[in-house]
This record gives C-alpha cells, structure tokens and sequence, in this order.
C-alpha cells in the first residue's frame, strides 16, 4: 500500500510540474488589466491634450495581420511624425481573431509615442475574437469628442452576420451624428460600403446616414489592403481608404474646423 502512494505522489508531483510547460487553448483569452479596455484608456489619455486648439492630426493605418515585421517598422517611422495626436487603426488587428495576436500586436503598438485606438475588422471576428476584441478595446461601436471633432468608430463587417440587416447598426450611427455641440463627425470603419463584404441593403442607407448628418466629409477605411479616394455618392463625403501596413504605406490626416488634408506616407 505504501508503494502505491508513493507511485500516486509521484505521479501527482510530475503532473502538475508538467502543467506549466503546457500552452494555453488557442482560442482562450487572458488579458491583464493593463490590455483591457483599450479604447476607452485611448480616448480619457487624448481628451487629456484638448488644450483649447482646433487642429487635429492624427495617422490611420489598417489590416496588420501578420505583419509584425513591417509594424515594427510603422511604430519608428509614426514615431518621427511631428505633432501626431493619436493613431487610428482601421480593422483587421488580428488574422484569426486569436488572443494571443492580440497581445501580440498591442505589445508592438504600446511603443507608439502617442495613444492608439481600433475599429473591429471582419478578421477580428473569427472564432472568439468577437469576445477578445471587445475585452481588449471595447464596444464594436463606439465614439468620443476632441477638439469640437467626433470621431465615430463603427462595425461595418456585414458578411460576419450573414448579411441580416443589422451591421452597420445605422440607428446607433444617425443617433450618433446628431449630436449638435461639435463642428465635424469623422467616421472610421473597417469595410467601405461600396466593397462586396458590406450589406447592400445597408450601402445607400448608410452613405444617405452620413451626408444628411451635414457633419460628415470622412469616412475612412481598411480591408481592400490599397488606397483609395473616392466620392461615389454624389454629395460631400469623402471615402478614403488605406493600405494595409504589410505594404508598409500609412496615412497622416490634418483636421480643422470643418476642412482637412492628408498625406500618404510610405516607409
């Protein structure tokens, strides 16, 4: 009897010794608190900087995947960007909406001199990167106010829902740029809606939603992974899309008043 509980200690001892060398489920999500709520600690640390000026300047870059190797080289060259407030991303953080890529990027874009924020891109729905996302960042719909400018991050990846008329959530956005006390609504989304991934139910709507508000001129984007420029509606918005990082090219906004430019950079 005593040679078995010995054999059953040992067994016990090696097993649990063994459980550290295991690695977590792919699909599980442990972030500390320091990767919670990301959004949310972006917006509270950009507001911080109002400081009573009117001109906004501030870097949209999409879709980094894979792609650490050329992010490594985004965080230098965004770093050497003068008078930057904060940097967008435009979907698609992650490949396969996994936890760890998560972590992964964020430990890459936390050396970025300024805050960061990110719209949820249709990668980042894959699997339980609904979940992980909205752990990490926040809400898939969301906005806050600098300097008299809104800016309004929605979900606009149709085909993850099946194309069922709910995403984009145009009720929340028309409630959204209604809001009076500011002098511009820029809207930031991962899928353009002139793209085969979002409703075509929802694409009149939607570009209807944003030139009635009378607030809109942007609506920037990700997911084609090129540039693009376009005004497909007939009216005063602007739809602007850029490059995924993996071809190493961003873009730099300057926003004032209700006006703007913006300037591709390569690196």
């Amino acid at each position: 009897m005593g040679k078995l509980v010995k054999l059953i200690t040992l067994f016990s001892t090696l097993f649990l010794t063994a459980c550290g060398l295991f690695e977590y489920h792919p699909n599980e999500i442990r972030f500390d608190e320091s990767q919670r709520n990301l959004n949310a600690k972006a917006f509270e640390e950009i507001s911080a900087t109002d400081g009573g000026k009117d001109t906004v300047r501030f870097i949209l870059m999409g879709d980094t995947q894979r792609f650490y190797d050329q992010l490594e080289d985004f965080v230098l060259s965004a770093n050497q960007q003068e008078n930057i407030d904060f940097t967008a991303i435009a979907g698609d953080i992650t490949d396969f909406g996994l936890g760890k890529e998560f972590i992964w990027i964020n430990d890459i874009l936390t050396r970025l001199d300024k805050p960061y924020f990110a719209v949820v891109g249709n990668h980042d729905l894959t699997g339980n990167g609904s979940r992980a996302f909205r752990e990490m960042f926040g809400p898939l719909d969301d906005s806050f106010v600098f300097r008299n400018k809104q800016f309004v991050m929605v979900n606009t990846n149709s085909r993850e829902y099946g194309f069922e008329g709910m995403v984009p959530d145009l009720n929340w956005l028309e409630e959204r740029l209604s809001l009076t006390e500011v002098d511009q609504s820029i809207v930031i989304s991962h899928v353009a809606p002139f793209t085969g991934d979002f409703d075509r139910e929802l694409e009149i709507p939607y570009a209807q939603t944003l030139a009635e508000s009378n607030k809109v001129r942007l609506s920037l984007h990700g997911h084609s992974h090129n540039f693009r420029s376009v005004s497909p509606y007939e009216d005063d918005v602007q739809y602007i899309v850029t490059s995924t990082v993996g071809k190493r090219q961003y873009l730099v906004f300057t926003v004032w008043g209700d006006d703007y430019s913006f300037e591709q950079v390569e690196f």
